[in-house]
């Protein structure tokens, strides 16, 4: 197996940043987890539990601001890899295609339809069957309408936004590094600059804090790509940040190092975002409006800062289980949503209280979700389609980077 290029600027460095991969599996788990909690809060799902309620949005906050934050980071921190290790050219655009297109839209055909399907059927009363509405998914129909809520779109990638997101965002990376072929590297020229002594924490928080005060009103979040200007400006920023970071192998210890500080700044960040309701955010008065708005986006950098600190410092090592789950993290991906809706429908006619049916509900998904990438892995017709590379023997083999997201 050849081993992936390092993140060390020394071109000769072959060795793997470990806590990386780490990081992402434990990205993607809590990225799973927080999929089943929104089944039981009282926010905007495509289904909700009969038990759903505030109780545990507190905790549900405690890494909404930067989870996905971190995992556009560590995608740009591997892109920048692979451009460094293969340069901009037309081969290195053409298998990131092949390797996110096939997924999204084996997602959008296949994996998403049953997640519209049982949202129809509990938010507009749908009562036909599932080959019904497939006609009607197909057709591109837009009569599931609610007052103040807009129609639901068809078809629809619902959780697959950030592969379509991740897939634009790489291809603008591309096309500018063949323009300009020293970006990276002097975006992470300037990153060690920007970030000198405080300003690590309070420039690209007080940035995102600008971002959610100025444009989320204007440009709320959609995942429809076109017009999602607000999530653009964050998501894109820290997949950028990631591309620089790759570069500044001297962050990752000066990260470790601050992670306490990083750990107490989002924390306090957060008791702040908690001290109003979620709504002051929308229709509190406009100091608390722009000071909860603030807190998100301070929170969004510190827990990302404090993530890859804490990584570094306990996950910079090799696992027995890092190389399994590194590629089994995408495909998980892919089905974990449409498992839990699923699971979550079948499990309501058991009228079980909240607490037993969420252990059960987390346990079974993750069973289930590794259950489909054990029977895909094996099958190679169907590896592509859930964004794995061709076994050893088809290509050359290599390790996934730390951040891919198509591993």
């Amino acid at each position: 197996m050849m081993t992936a290029p390092s993140f060390d600027a020394a071109p000769h460095a072959q060795q793997r940043l470990l806590f990386l991969d780490a990081l992402r599996i434990a990205a993607f788990g809590l990225l799973v987890l927080y999929h089943v909690g929104m089944y039981y809060v009282s926010w905007d799902w495509h289904v909700k539990s009969p038990h759903a309620s505030a109780a545990l949005e507190p905790w549900m906050r405690l890494s909404s601001p930067w989870r996905l934050s971190l995992l556009f980071l560590l995608s740009g921190v591997a892109t920048s890899v692979m451009l460094r290790r293969d340069g901009a050219s037309a081969p290195l655009l053409g298998a990131r295609l092949r390797r996110l297109g096939p997924p999204l839209l084996l997602g959008l055909a296949v994996v998403v339809p049953p997640q519209a399907y049982f949202e129809v059927q509990q938010r507009h009363g749908f009562t036909g069957g599932y080959f019904d509405f497939l006609q009607l998914y197909y057709s591109g129909y837009s009569g599931f309408c609610r007052a103040g809520a807009g129609c639901l779109v068809l078809p629809t990638w619902n959780h697959l936004w950030f592969v379509a997101y991740l897939l634009v965002y790489t291809a603008a990376l591309w096309v500018l590094v063949r323009v300009w072929p020293t970006a990276p590297d002097q975006a992470a020229a300037w990153l060690q600059r920007a970030l000198a002594g405080a300003r690590l924490w309070w420039g690209p928080a007080a940035l995102l804090a600008l971002a959610r005060v100025t444009l989320i009103d204007r440009y709320p979040p959609t995942h429809a790509l076109v017009g999602d200007l607000y999530l653009h400006t964050c998501y894109a920023g820290v997949f950028v940040a990631g591309v620089a970071m790759a570069r500044s192998p001297d962050l990752w210890p000066r990260l470790d190092t601050r992670r306490w500080i990083s750990l107490a700044l989002a924390l306090a960040a957060w008791l702040v975002m908690l001290a109003s309701p979620m709504t002051a955010e929308v229709v509190g008065p406009s100091t608390v409006r722009g000071l909860a708005r603030a807190a998100f986006g301070a929170m969004q950098w510190c827990g990302v800062l404090a993530a890859i600190g804490f990584a570094h410092r306990h996950w910079n090592r090799d696992f027995a289980w890092r190389r399994y789950l590194t590629d089994a993290v995408f495909p998980v991906y892919i089905v974990h949503q449409t498992i839990i809706i699923g699971l979550a429908m079948a499990l309501r006619p058991a009228a079980l209280g909240a607490g037993v049916e969420g252990v059960m509900l987390l346990a079974l998904t993750l069973a289930l979700s590794l259950a489909v990438y054990e029977c895909v892995r094996r099958v190679e017709l169907l590896r592509p389609w859930f964004g794995l590379a061709p076994r050893a023997g088809a290509l050359p083999a290599r390790n996934p980077l730390p951040g891919e997201v198509a591993r």
